[in-house]
């Protein structure tokens, strides 16, 4: 098992990697001091892992098992108010703790709702996708979709831990691990340039799932999302280039319809569209773009936007979060391993970017 610590004050916490964590009952142990618990996960992930959990915390603990429906449609105030039934129905207070065990969705929603429920409660990620893993899990931003932007309601609430068990991710299917890959190279393209190149050459066994590589990824992304974390919680500044395609990757999900396009299938072509722009812009080689495009493709994730006019990108991606006065702000490549936050682009050639079909 390898610790990687976020500090951040009182409110640090470890990111716990390794196989066979959810079986450990002191990693739980030490993180959970409430004798109500609530496990938050939905549908598709509580046959596999609820009762396993439960039968491990269940001697000490009063647990509240509270399944969701799975799916981005679902990341909702209609969702998020099922959680706060089910603790007021079971007389949950401030002495509860929340564990989100599923994906990205799951850890979003629990969090908020353990921001607001009673005004703050302590909860737990648990993350069973690679994505969840390596970013959504990691920082604590929580929150839930709006029907015109995602991510548009939340908070910055901090986890008492992270447990990412590698073992969970064999029951994960094949493009819910490409989707967590666009994550990973994300990390690679925003100031990893020897991670980048370590994905190249590793990206045939990951896809195969071999453990220790996918540690090394987790551990990896994990430790450089840590960095930027405790360099700029609230993201007042180097915490955006986080956002490296997502600005273009969330215009695409709130525009087909949220969960039509997994969240890393569409980070994924973001990044390939920021590249295709970054070139344009005279600070992206064409080999590095190329390189971005081939390694995106070989971890079997698409390099090609949906059918969106220009005006309708355009409407979503003014209401992305790191819009300031109307400005489109974008995080842009300046090379492998080095991106910036900028306004400073031509808008000409942005908006040929947005009337790409292929890159």
């Amino acid at each position: 098992m390898k610790t990687i610590n976020i500090n951040l004050e009182k409110r640090g916490y470890p990111i716990y990697v390794g196989e066979g964590l959810i079986e450990n009952y002191d990693l739980f142990k030490k993180h959970i001091s409430n004798k109500k618990v609530a496990i938050i996960t939905n549908d598709k992930v509580a046959p596999l892992y609820l009762q396993k959990i439960t039968n491990i915390l269940s001697t000490e603990k009063d647990i509240i098992p509270i399944i969701l429906p799975d799916g981005e449609v679902f990341k909702n105030l209609e969702t998020l108010n099922l959680i706060y039934d089910a603790l007021l129905t079971n007389k949950a207070n401030r002495q509860v703790t929340l564990i989100a065990l599923g994906g990205g969705v799951i850890g979003d929603i629990t969090g908020f709702a353990a921001a607001t429920f009673m005004r703050g409660v302590d909860f737990i990620q648990i993350p069973t996708t690679l994505l969840s893993q390596v970013d959504s899990s990691v920082g604590g931003k929580t929150g839930i979709n709006h029907q015109l932007g995602k991510n548009m309601i939340g908070a910055f609430y901090q986890p008492k831990c992270v447990i990412a068990d590698i073992s969970l991710l064999k029951t994960l299917p094949d493009k819910e691990l490409s989707a967590g890959l666009a994550e990973v190279i994300k990390y690679g393209l925003i100031r990893d340039a020897s991670f980048f190149e370590w994905l190249e050459n590793n990206i045939e066994g990951i896809m195969k799932r071999d453990p220790q590589l996918l540690i090394q990824s987790v551990i990896r992304s994990c430790q450089n999302k840590a960095d930027i974390v405790e360099a700029d919680e609230f993201e007042s500044g180097i915490r955006a280039i986080l956002n490296l395609g997502h600005t273009f990757g969330h215009a695409i999900e709130t525009a087909t319809g949220y969960g039509k396009w997994l969240h890393g299938e569409a980070i994924a072509t973001g990044m390939v569209m920021a590249a295709y722009l970054s070139e344009q812009m005279g600070w992206l080689s064409k080999e590095d773009n190329q390189r971005i495009k081939s390694l995106i493709t070989h971890a079997n994730l698409p390099i090609k936007p949906p059918e969106i006019s220009k005006q309708k990108f355009l409407d979503l991606m003014q209401l992305d979060k790191k819009t300031k006065e109307d400005q489109i702000n974008l995080v842009l490549q300046q090379g492998i391993g080095k991106a910036i936050l900028t306004s400073d682009y031509n808008i000409e050639k942005f908006h040929n970017t947005l009337l790409q079909k292929t890159f």
